[in-house]
């Protein structure tokens, strides 16, 4: 990179030909050539326009994934399952491509891998972001959250598995002096539970119970079809609920596998509750959802805030970021509260070298 050459920022995605990943890396195509607005991007509201993100057109995409399925192609199928607009693959053709050829089989060299595409792209940082299916193995994204403090670089856990959580990488990162951010991306029933479950706090309103369904289809609907995986994603949607009410209500919450729904979810929950003199209400939601386009803007907006805080000198868990996420690292479990410190972290960015 000559001296006078802007910046360029790597965004490293686990899942590289997942349908959260294509979605990524086909809407910040689509949105650095100016072919969509910038719904659903937090970063591209007025708090951080002048916190020195990184641009989105100088964002740099590669990967690891074990699917073989070329990224052109894998936006053709989402094409077709009503995610992304017709003719975007063709109309970003050439950034689709550029991407795929940066995606790597992971192997023994995870962080040989990364760093080398830092270092051939004369990156300044690269953000690795984990977007991969949930997973029953919990060594897998540990490997890779190791990986990514070997490569020098922040690290984004989007998914519920343990990650930077494993003993000692959270403090090897902060050794390292890299921010890092999760675990489990906030798109549907549990923001919508953060939302909710305050109001009935702050107003004195005694929830006795709360009960959730998900149906589901995709990579994650067949994967959630194992108990074991669907525990670990429960956990955290009745864990919003304790921290915020002071207690576990009743209820549980259960995941259905439909292949038909392909990368659309539908969630219902139904809230039974005590009003004054021991009235009983009942409040019942449904929410209706793209997954895939409900999470892209979010890693978008992780990896431009990540890489910002890194450039800004931060490290460990970064607070602010909570407001992303089922389960974060830190920080508190409603969505206001949430939001205030995400405002706070772009202040303080707006006002870093």
């Amino acid at each position: 990179m000559t001296p006078d050459a802007p910046e360029r920022t790597g965004l490293w995605l686990i899942g590289a030909r997942g349908s959260v990943a294509t979605t990524t890396i086909t809407g910040r195509a689509a949105l650095a050539a100016g072919l969509f607005p910038s719904t659903g991007l937090v970063t591209a509201l007025p708090p951080f326009a002048d916190a020195g993100l990184p641009a989105l057109d100088s964002l740099v995409i590669g990967g690891h994934d074990t699917a073989t399925t070329p990224l052109p192609k894998r936006a053709e199928q989402l094409v077709e399952g009503g995610v992304l607009p017709h003719g975007l693959p063709a109309a970003v053709a050439e950034e689709l491509a550029a991407a795929d050829a940066e995606i790597k089989q992971p192997g023994d060299h995870l962080a040989d891998d990364i760093a080398d595409f830092t270092r051939r792209n004369g990156l300044t940082r690269t953000v690795v972001v984990n977007v991969a299916s949930v997973e029953t193995d919990p060594s897998i994204s540990t490997a890779y959250a190791a990986a990514a403090i070997e490569a020098g670089c922040p690290y984004v856990n989007f998914t519920p598995a343990t990650g930077m959580r494993a003993p000692g990488l959270a403090d090897r990162a902060r050794a390292a002096g890299l921010p890092f951010a999760g675990r489990d991306g906030k798109t549907g029933q549990t923001l919508l539970r953060t939302a909710l479950a305050p109001m009935f706090s702050q107003r004195a309103l005694a929830v006795r119970s709360w009960s959730g369904a998900n149906l589901l289809g995709g990579g994650d609907g067949a994967t959630l079809a194992d108990p074991v995986a669907a525990a670990a994603k429960n956990a955290g949607k009745a864990r919003v609920l304790t921290d915020i009410l002071g207690s576990t209500p009743e209820g549980t919450t259960h995941i259905d596998n439909v292949p038909a729904l392909g990368d659309w979810k539908t969630a219902w929950d139904h809230v039974a509750f005590d009003g004054f003199l021991g009235t009983r209400m009942v409040l019942q939601t449904i929410w209706q959802g793209c997954d895939s386009a409900l999470a892209a803007p979010l890693v978008l907006d992780l990896t431009r805030i990540v890489a910002r805080a890194h450039a800004a000198g931060l490290s460990g868990e970064l607070p602010g970021c909570a407001w992303f996420f089922k389960d974060p690292d830190a920080g508190p479990a409603d969505l206001g509260a949430q939001h205030t410190e995400l405002l706070a972290l772009a202040e303080s960015l707006r006002t870093r070298p």
